[in-house]
């Protein structure tokens, strides 16, 4: 049996050997950090095929070592086609690993001719002292308990704390299609607590800023069309046309904001007022009238009709006063409508003056590829795609962001299945030199199609039935029993959060020009397009600033 410990940022497929994978001998991890390793394994002899093995792990950071099975999804779109570089692990339909699901009690795999992997994560406390640990991993054959292979590597733990993560991270949250995959009710208890198992993940990935459906969020939906109602304001409107009266009723946001804040996430999104690509609708809204409960805006409502602004001229400030009592209001961020282009600019600028002076003192920011938007005056606080970012960083845009989504799959990183993982990791160090104030990846659970046709089986369909690249949609999968199972991308991706932060510890306690020189000439020539398309460059850098950080202590 072959066994060998490996990096976080190999992928290793099922038709591939121990012998591709380059071994990982040493390793520093901070004490407030989380660290992964992985360990792969395949049967060498066919005696062994259909073999049980025990994994234990000899160390004494044993305690706090949690293993996950690595599986392989189905992946049928792997790449954008006819949009997509050389820089990908493979670009056909396959097996591919992403999902990580806990192991057993028993510690227990099944081997064979394939290739497969385990996903370790070391997470400690307080009481474990600095120093070097050495770590064992014995694979056990079940039967006699002979050992079957091992492999080892050395970690040593660093004597310093990662800073609080002051960038803002969000990731769309679909609580819509925890409703679809679960059969719940909006909002019921079994909703609740299916939606505070996957806000626990997502705080846990990072993610401190959250979308929170006021109304139900007008994004991925065919024109004409609607999701299922996730609203948490209730509405009960009175009157007559042209002098309608509202009442909002704010117990369900409550308890939102309640939960997000007893969780770590402390930021909210509020969902756009406009319909997606060109703002010229109103999102759907759901209210109590004298006919009973029914919808009364949508894709029928003229985005600057005066019906829709004398809701808006009632709702806002009443929900900036809930918010405020809440104290939370100066931790939201307002959006007009997602993804805006050049041909629908100016009615951007109509629907968006609707609700600026509504909104005077906060927030107002969008997801748009140009420049123009901001060069106008058109948006103030724009969230550019990482693959058109350039003239934002060259106008030295203050408190600048940046997003991907399926359309950046050339040359940038991104978080598709089929990529290598460095490319899902460099991110961290990118957001550092350009001094990113926050990033969106818009895809935490959108378990639907294109255009939320349908639902889909993120088991089965990981590109939302050809819609995106497999992994696109969606970062963590929906367990059974109402958790969220993590993915290598999330895991990566936080672990891209923790470069970020370590890096800016680094200059905290050395200054930037030497984070610079440390890293040397790849710091210089880094971009968002340009950066090495290798994971030593990774685990190279950041054992250099781990070691500079533990050097100033």
């Amino acid at each position: 049996m072959d066994v060998k410990i490996i990096s976080s940022l190999e992928k290793c497929f099922l038709d591939e050997d121990v012998a591709s994978k380059s071994a990982l001998t040493s390793a520093s991890m901070l004490k407030n950090e989380r660290y992964h390793f992985q360990v792969c394994f395949k049967a060498t002899e066919k005696t062994e095929y259909r073999r049980a093995a025990v994994v234990t792990v000899e160390s004494e950071l044993a305690p706090y070592i949690s293993i996950y099975n690595v599986q392989h999804v189905p992946v049928t779109m792997a790449v954008v086609p006819g949009s997509y570089d050389e820089n990908y692990l493979r670009t056909t339909a396959g097996l591919y690993p992403d999902l990580l699901t806990p192991m057993s009690p028993w510690r227990r795999v099944m081997f064979g001719e394939n290739l497969d992997s385990l996903f370790f994560e070391i997470e400690l406390d307080s009481s474990v002292k600095p120093g070097k640990y050495p770590i064992k991993v014995r694979f056990n054959y079940q039967a006699d308990d002979s050992l079957w292979g091992e492999d080892s590597f050395e970690l040593e733990v660093i004597d310093a704390m990662l800073p609080e993560q002051k960038l803002i991270f969000t990731q769309w949250f679909y609580t819509d299609c925890l409703m679809n995959h679960y059969g719940t009710e909006a909002f019921d208890e079994r909703h609740w607590q299916i939606i505070e198992n996957f806000l626990w993940r997502a705080a846990r990935g990072g993610i401190n800023m959250v979308l929170t459906p006021v109304f139900t969020p007008a994004l991925d939906t065919y024109i004409g069309g609607e999701r299922k109602t996730t609203q948490l304001v209730g509405i009960t409107r009175t009157g007559k046309l042209g002098s309608y009266k509202y009442e909002f009723e704010f117990s369900k946001l409550v308890r939102w904001i309640e939960l997000c804040k007893k969780l770590g996430i402390n930021k909210f999104e509020i969902p756009h007022f406009f319909t997606q690509w060109g703002a010229a609708h109103a999102p759907k809204i759901i209210a109590m009238t004298d006919e009973g409960e029914k919808r009364i805006f949508g894709w029928d409502t003229d985005a600057l009709s005066d019906e829709y602004y004398e809701f808006l001229s009632q709702l806002i400030p009443a929900l900036l006063a809930k918010l405020s009592e809440l104290g939370v209001d100066k931790d939201c961020v307002f959006h007009i409508s997602d993804e805006p282009n050049l041909e629908n600019i100016e009615q951007y600028k109509r629907s968006r003056a609707v609700v600026a002076k509504l909104l005077e003192g906060y927030v107002i920011t969008d997801a748009l590829s140009h420049y123009e938007f901001y060069e106008s005056g058109t948006v103030t606080n724009p969230v550019p795609s990482i693959d058109k970012i350039e003239p934002f960083i060259e106008n030295n845009v203050p408190d600048l962001w940046g997003y991907y989504c399926v359309s950046q799959a050339k040359e940038v990183s991104n978080r598709f299945i089929s990529m290598p993982s460095y490319r899902h990791r460099i991110i961290g160090i990118q957001m550092y030199k350009f001094n990113l104030a926050g990033f969106l990846h818009w895809g935490y659970n959108f378990y639907n199609n294109r255009y939320s046709y349908d639902a889909i089986n993120p088991f089965v369909s990981t590109d939302g039935e050809h819609f995106a690249p497999g992994g696109d949609t969606f970062s963590v999968y929906p367990a059974t029993d109402g958790t969220a199972l993590s993915s290598l991308r999330f895991e990566i991706f936080y672990d891209a959060l923790q470069d970020q932060r370590a890096l800016c510890l680094c200059e905290q306690l050395c200054g930037r020009e030497f984070v610079k020189k440390l890293i040397g000439e790849d710091f210089d020539n880094l971009t968002f397009k340009n950066y090495p398309q290798n994971p030593d460059f990774i685990l190279s850098f950041r054992e250099k600033i781990n070691q500079a950080i533990k050097d100033r202590l």
